[in-house]
């Protein structure tokens, strides 16, 4: 990742105080500080989409179509640019919800850098910018409504919101809430380490990983976002083919909390999407 926001994560400010809570040892004080690395092996191969409200078929059709054609004139390559090359990030400005306008509603979990996340009142992010060159495709105003991970697909079933933009990889089960749009971006897992950690150093591709990960008992913990990829490939999931691994998962709201609770200590590993991976040990690794 060649640049990230002032923000990396405003969640970093707050999860900073988790610092107090681990062990001080090397990992969190002196001179010998441990950072975090990713280990560059993709885990899973996953698409994401956009997930609409099974009642809105013109919906589904109108952002179909506004997909291909972003991807078709270069608009899409170019929000792209904005968080993975040298283009600057746009914020979106989030109206209020007021049902006598015409408005389309975005469910989100704005703590997914580079794909959506919060500075200040602004979102940023390549779905927000995405979100709000839809919205003004459809002449809609353009509402946000951030909530946790494991709502976001809920809401849309529940029809409390119009469209999922939040990162969400194409699922079976949640084809139960949405109906998702054609896939837009090519995603993977990837697995974080202490700097400190050679464990998978060796590792030439995800079968090396998983032979090492096969071996760990339920005493070698590993951070996840709660209700993602990450979890399922963890815990074990048979839509997918996971088998999953004798380990602790344990759940986090955010990639953030996760990374840093490794910081400090209290977790071996964490597996998270590979452009959240970048961009959460970038921020954090900045702060040690």
């Amino acid at each position: 990742m060649k640049k990230i926001t002032v923000l990396g994560l405003s969640l970093v400010l707050a999860v900073s105080a988790l610092a107090g809570c681990g062990t001080k040892d090397a990992a969190t004080s002196g001179k010998n500080k441990v950072t975090a690395k990713v280990i560059d092996i993709e885990l899973t191969q996953e698409e994401y989409a956009f997930g609409v409200d099974k009642d809105q078929p013109e919906l589904l059709a109108q952002t179909n179509a506004f997909i291909a054609e972003i991807k078709a004139d270069g608009t899409f390559d170019k929000i792209c640019n904005n968080y993975f090359g040298d283009g600057t990030p746009v914020p979106v400005v989030s109206a209020q919800p007021d049902a006598s306008k015409d408005q389309l509603v975005v469910a989100v979990n704005a703590s997914f850098e580079p794909f959506e996340y919060m500075q200040g009142e602004n979102y940023y992010g390549i779905d927000m910018e995405i979100a709000a060159a839809l919205a003004k495709k459809l002449n809609k105003e353009l509402v946000i409504s951030n909530m946790e991970f494991e709502a976001v697909c809920l809401s849309i079933g529940q029809h409390k919101c119009d469209i999922a933009m939040s990162g969400l990889t194409i699922k079976e089960d949640r084809k139960e809430h949405v109906d998702f749009t054609d896939p837009y971006y090519n995603a993977s897992q990837k697995i974080i380490v202490p700097s400190t950690d050679t464990t998978f150093d060796a590792c030439t591709d995800a079968a090396s990983v998983e032979a090492i990960l096969n071996t760990f008992d339920a005493n070698v913990k590993i951070g996840v976002q709660n209700g993602t990829t990450g979890q399922f490939y963890c815990e074990g999931d048979e839509e997918w083919g996971f088998d999953g691994f004798v380990v602790t998962t344990t759940g986090y709201k955010n990639g953030s909390l996760a990374v840093q609770d490794l910081l400090n200590g209290n977790i071996q590993y964490v597996v998270i999407d590979s452009a959240p991976a970048a961009c959460i040990t970038e921020a954090l690794n900045k702060m040690q």
